[in-house]
């Protein structure tokens, strides 16, 4: 029987490589369509990838814990073939088949590494086999005169990179060699978004110090280099400022509370959390530019058009920022519902990588951890993110007199490019007001 193999696919967005986690199979298992066979994890989550054909596990290519690219054959499996022969003329030594359906089922279309074997030709013209003809030896040549030349240059000179006088300026104060820059431009010209790349590109990671005793070295990939990634591109494209407010939470602690007990919400999660959410879809609403991101090719600001909040969920495997999606259209019971998916999904390790895209803002809620303050980083793209302290009983001026009263600290990262201050801080203001008497929302709403 004819051996197909099948290759790590694409799961969505461009995700270029995986580590093999777990098999769920073993050599000689038989497996049917859309069994699963292995989990994976991307730079976003765990995925379990079903066999996209029946047959017999011949061989697991790939050991647990290593990480491929897309379009490496990870398992081999012996398949029945409607005319007996091995798909691509290479089955019986599993060497070079082909994914036989180009599709991941279960997963749409897949990025195929489709390789054509070059046909060996022949030379153009057939060689000559006849000997070599003596020919008469030539008479010595009298000495020619001496041509005049051109002064030989030391070497070549390369070509002057292409660039405007202003990326040219910006390569200057950011250090960067524009010949060292690989351009985009459609003149071949190397553009400004082309310098900003290339000066928040990684340095080349230095050779590991040798072990000492007692150190235990941790590899970080999967989710865990993602967000160590994208952190230093967010600090190191984005100018970035923090404000804080705290305020008197009194008020949402109690309706928090009633809400725990009104039986419409037995079936999901209720926190503090719902209510923050809730208080920036509507902050969002009145200042639309803090869930815009920048567009640095355009030169340009972009609006959404709705409210897509990122939730931050601490796994075991990393942070992770799912996004409950058109958020500015849930009432409270949806938002709930919307929350607790996520969360409970996300601690799982279960969600898919669509569902950390397209976020317009992103909330963290360390107050969940104790804390009671902290600057956060943006997530890359987004304009704001706001961290929510811990809710706790404080000393507190209320109509006059010290009393003990439930208070938290809010704090606000935005990127200056997009929002100054005056937007900012009116977005907190906003925030705040929502938090601190969850009434405002009915006269917002």
């Amino acid at each position: 029987m004819p051996v197909q193999q099948f290759r790590l696919p694409d799961v969505g967005e461009g995700l270029t490589e995986a580590e093999v986690v777990t098999w769920r199979v073993a050599r000689g298992d038989t497996v049917a369509v859309n069994d699963v066979v292995v989990e994976i994890e991307t730079a976003k989550s765990l995925v379990e990838l079903p066999s996209p054909f029946a047959g017999v596990v011949r061989d697991l290519l790939v050991e647990p814990g290593v990480t491929v690219e897309v379009g490496t054959p990870i398992i081999a499996v012996e398949v029945e073939g409607a005319d007996g022969a091995p798909a691509d003329g290479g089955g019986a030594d599993g060497g070079e088949d082909e994914d036989p359906g180009g599709n991941l089922v279960g997963y749409g279309p897949t990025r195929r590494a489709s390789r054509r074997r070059a046909r060996a030709t022949g030379p153009t013209t057939p060689p000559q086999a006849a000997e070599p003809v003596p020919t008469p030896e030539p008479e010595p040549a009298p000495e020619p005169e001496p041509a005049p030349e051109p002064a030989p240059s030391a070497a070549p000179v390369a070509a002057r990179p292409l660039a405007a006088p202003p990326v040219r300026l910006l390569a200057r104060g950011r250090g960067v060699d524009l010949a060292a820059v690989t351009p985009t431009g459609t003149r071949g010209e190397v553009t400004r978004a082309d310098v900003l790349a290339h000066a928040s590109a990684p340095a080349p990671a230095p050779a590991a110090p040798p072990a000492v005793a007692g150190e235990t070295r941790v590899p970080v990939r999967g989710v865990r280099r993602a967000m160590a990634d994208a952190m230093v591109r967010s600090v190191a494209q984005a100018p970035q400022a923090t404000l804080f407010h705290t305020l008197d939470v009194t008020r949402t602690v109690k309706l928090v509370a009633a809400m725990k007990a009104d039986e419409r919400f037995a079936d999901v999660r209720v926190s503090p959390l719902v209510v923050a959410v809730r208080a920036v879809v509507l902050a969002l609403g009145r200042t639309p530019e803090m869930g815009a991101r920048w567009d640095e090719a355009a030169g340009e600001v972009v609006v959404p058009a709705g409210a897509h909040v990122g939730v931050a969920a601490a796994t075991p495997r990393g942070l992770v920022v799912p996004v409950l999606r058109d958020a500015h259209t849930l009432d409270l019971h949806g938002l709930a519902a919307g929350l607790t998916a996520l969360t409970t999904t996300a601690r799982e390790g279960r969600t898919p990588p669509a569902a950390m895209t397209g976020g317009t803002f992103t909330i963290t809620n360390i107050g969940a951890l104790g804390i009671e303050s902290g600057a956060p980083i943006l997530n890359p793209g987004e304009t704001g993110i706001l961290a929510t302290g811990a809710f706790a009983r404080r000393p507190w001026v209320h109509r006059g007199k010290v009393r003990p009263r439930w208070t938290a600290t809010l704090a606000l990262t935005v990127d200056h490019r997009v929002v100054d201050g005056a937007q900012a801080g009116r977005f907190l203001a906003d925030v705040a007001a929502v938090v601190e008497q969850p009434a405002q929302a009915l006269v917002w709403s």
